[in-house]
């Protein structure tokens, strides 16, 4: 995959948030500053990861949050997240693995919060990058970490406790996660269960919102719509074959506002994984009978949204699918963002049981 793509996954995050920071600077949205240490572990997911599960990762984060004050609708719905950058250093005191630098977005929603106590949780994405990552000649023991650049997933569990009027402890328990998606092979990613410690400044504390009173209900809140999409991805078939093959999808989906923070989404798509039709020509004997390798599925799902933006969870069915290179059904994780009323990108990883199949590249129109 070109290079470039891989940035639009924190972009949209970003993009999502770009609306509600203008208003706050109007309205003077105070910061919160953090500083944390950070020590992990290496998740043993699968055995072709076993022998790189044995050192422990410490690292180091600096990260700029801003308080949400109720300048949009979605802010009071989801009673004043924090929306914050970070950027995560590690260390995996393992030549194999070497060192990772990240930069994340992130959403911060409390859960509880006292005059000087909050729980919160985040979700965030970006990119990382790894200088130290696989080569078959130099270094083939990484089966972590194939491309320079990958993305990351996090989330965590956060407790605050003043210390003094600004000044606050942080104590979390998180998980990391960093993958190409399958862009390039091996690909079985890390995983990085990670307790944090580390110091918040508060501009203000206890927070004061600016605007308390119940945000209106959403205009679609109740109707259906449908979405049309296509999307573009690529991906490499193992470690011997470099090529970058195509994967295209056409989708249909049906959707219905049900709540202020929800859609729900039932949609039909069709697939063409070119990769697939290189791996039955080199499994193939002369004079066979090659299946097509293009395949039609179902999915239910949820779009979890923040304005313009939205969180996607997918579980998909394959109705048709003659050759079977995969469990029969997929999931689908991503980001989604409207960039009109009608027009919308999404980036998405589609997986199979937990193994990652492509990154999609989607554009649709709501209609």
């Amino acid at each position: 995959m070109m290079r470039w793509n891989r940035w639009l996954l924190p972009t949209l995050l970003l993009l999502g948030s770009v609306r509600p920071l203008q208003a706050q600077r109007r309205a003077a949205a105070p910061l919160v500053l953090g500083a944390y240490v950070q020590g992990s572990f290496i998740l043993a997911h699968t055995p072709a990861v076993q022998h790189l599960a044995v050192s422990h990762p410490t690292g180091f984060e600096l990260n700029l949050q801003r308080q949400t004050t109720g300048a949009e609708p979605w802010h009071t719905w989801y009673k004043y997240p924090k929306i914050g950058l970070a950027l995560v250093y590690y260390d995996y005191h393992n030549p194999v693995l070497g060192q990772s630098y990240a930069a994340t977005a992130y959403i911060n929603k409390a859960l509880w919060r006292t005059r000087r106590q909050e729980l919160n949780f985040r979700l965030g994405t970006g990119v990382g990058y790894f200088p130290v990552r696989y080569n078959p000649a130099t270094n083939h023991k990484n089966t972590i970490v194939s491309s320079g650049l990958n993305a990351t997933l996090q989330t965590r569990l956060e407790y605050d406790v003043a210390l003094s009027e600004q000044l606050g402890l942080l104590l979390g328990l998180g998980l990391n996660h960093y993958s190409n998606g399958a862009t390039t092979k091996p690909n079985f990613g890390i995983n990085l269960p990670t307790v944090l410690l580390g110091l918040n400044y508060h501009q203000q504390r206890p927070f004061r919102p600016l605007n308390s009173a119940p945000a209106p209900a959403p205009a679609e809140l109740g109707r259906s719509f449908l979405n049309v999409s296509t999307s573009m991805g690529w991906k490499q078939r193992n470690t011997s074959d470099n090529r970058r093959y195509p994967v295209n999808s056409v989708t249909l989906v049906v959707g219905h506002r049900v709540n202020r923070k929800s859609n729900l989404m039932a949609g039909v798509e069709g697939f063409y994984d070119r990769s697939l039709r290189a791996q039955l020509r080199d499994t193939a004997r002369a004079g066979d009978q090659l299946p097509d390798v293009k395949k039609a599925g179902a999915y239910v799902g949820h779009e979890l949204l923040f304005g313009r933006l939205a969180f996607v969870a997918h579980l998909g069915f394959y109705l048709y699918n003659p050759y079977k290179s995969n469990k029969f059904y997929y999931e689908r994780l991503g980001l989604k963002y409207h960039f009109t009323e009608r027009v919308f990108g999404n980036v998405d990883l589609k997986v199979h049981g937990g193994s990652a199949d492509v990154i999609e590249w989607r554009l649709g129109v709501k209609l």
